[in-house]
């Protein structure tokens, strides 16, 4: 039991090894983001591309563009 005990731990101390890297990546991306013209960053990322999908997809469709 002692054993699978230090097992999890060691598990969880990974993962929150792993979540504090994604976070600093995603904050270094979101920066990154905002330096180059996108005022919210990943969310004004995410925005512009769904609403270039839409777009690509409409032209496609003879359709008008509708956001995802």
């Amino acid at each position: 039991m002692d054993n699978t005990l230090h097992q999890l731990k060691a598990r969880v101390a990974s993962l929150e090894s792993k979540i504090d890297m994604l976070e600093s990546e995603l904050m270094y991306l979101n920066d990154m983001l905002v330096r180059c013209g996108f005022p919210e960053g990943i969310t004004t990322l995410k925005e512009t591309v769904q609403e270039l999908l839409a777009e690509d997809a409409s032209h496609q469709n003879h359709e008008r563009p509708e956001l995802i």
